[in-house]
């Protein structure tokens, strides 16, 4: 693997040894670090699992949900995780969607954008200061913090933790490039989007904030399923499309590329049957093709090839929805068979 082609791949929770053994293989591989998500539970647990069984690897939050837990719970796992691993912690943030935020979790959504900002900031309030004895109060529009009774923790391994934003569209995007250390790219992005839209949002959020484009790490997110029977590729793709696609707050990002008649059929699908697998099937292969990366491995290792024309590093994942664990490993065997080796 080229020192400029910089892989991460994904962890997420599993029984403690399978976790330790897969990123123990990608390090071994040569990868540059690892992911966790959170999809529901707190991405930090699978995370420290492979950080006591690796060395090198670099260890992620694929994202932390932003507004699910308080800015002070978030910064201090962040140092807890960065001191587990010896300093090879990044803090990825994103919003999610409101539905999650509000319905799930019982915590304001707001305005994503200032949010989202207001978090960054007192996350690496914390972070710095926490140690220092200068906390005391924070007033914002969504966080009121009052340390007057914080007794102060030890100093962080490191006080300029990385902290990379994740976003589906503009404006997020476009601050990110402002504010923080690096941009996640989404999974469903198409390739197209990824290297025109994206490129223009993160270089709008750099030019406003006066920052040069070395400034960030852009990590661009794939699903990618490389499979000698094209045919099921695409048939393997499409629960991962229809997932994404019914979500309403989604809607938008596919109509921009011409499915939103598509997503709104998902959407209602999802919402009277109660699930996306139901819907699967509604996912014309056009529409599984555009967002998921799949066919052949000579046509999926093509298209994975034009992101690196923007990408400073690239995370491929399996599209795992409704797949049996050995669909998901075969695809990942795959992957590492074709990128990796």
């Amino acid at each position: 693997m080229s020192d400029k082609r910089k892989f991460w791949g994904i962890v997420s929770p599993m029984p403690a040894p399978m976790i330790q053994a897969q990123a123990q293989q990608l390090e071994a591989m040569g990868l540059e670090g690892v992911f966790a998500p959170q999809v529901y539970g707190p991405p930090f647990i699978p995370l420290a699992v492979a950080a006591g069984a690796t060395t090198r690897l670099k260890l992620a939050s694929g994202i932390a949900l932003a507004f699910t837990r308080s800015p002070f719970e978030t910064a201090v796992a962040a140092m807890d995780m960065d001191m587990i691993s010896g300093g090879r912690f990044t803090l990825g943030l994103g919003s999610s969607v409101r539905s999650w935020s509000e319905g799930f979790f019982g915590m304001p959504y707001g305005k994503p954008v200032e949010h989202l900002r207001e978090v960054i900031e007192i996350v690496r309030l914390v972070i710095q200061k926490s140690h220092t004895g200068e906390l005391t109060r924070y007033e914002g529009k969504y966080h009121n913090l009052d340390f007057s009774e914080f007794q102060s923790l030890r100093a962080p391994l490191r006080t300029d933790i990385p902290i990379w934003v994740a976003g589906l569209r503009q404006p997020i995007l476009r601050m990110g490039a402002e504010v923080a250390d690096g941009i996640i790219g989404h999974p469903i992005w198409s390739v197209e989007w990824a290297t025109t839209k994206v490129m223009d949002d993160i270089n709008a959020g750099l030019a406003k904030a006066g920052r040069q484009r070395s400034d960030v790490e852009f990590n661009a997110w794939l699903f990618v399923a490389p499979n000698a029977d094209r045919k099921q590729a695409i048939e393997d793709a499409k629960a991962t499309v229809a997932f994404y696609a019914g979500v309403e707050q989604y809607e938008p990002y596919f109509t921009a590329h011409g499915f939103g008649k598509e997503a709104k059929m998902l959407q209602e699908g999802v919402k009277s049957s109660g699930g996306y697998l139901s819907v699967k099937h509604l996912v014309p292969d056009e529409m599984a093709q555009t967002f998921v990366v799949c066919g052949t491995p000579d046509e999926v290792r093509a298209r994975v090839e034009k992101v690196w024309d923007v990408a400073d590093s690239v995370s491929l994942s399996p599209p795992a929805y409704a797949l049996a664990p050995e669909q998901v490993m075969a695809y990942a065997m795959a992957i590492a068979q074709l990128f990796y080796s």
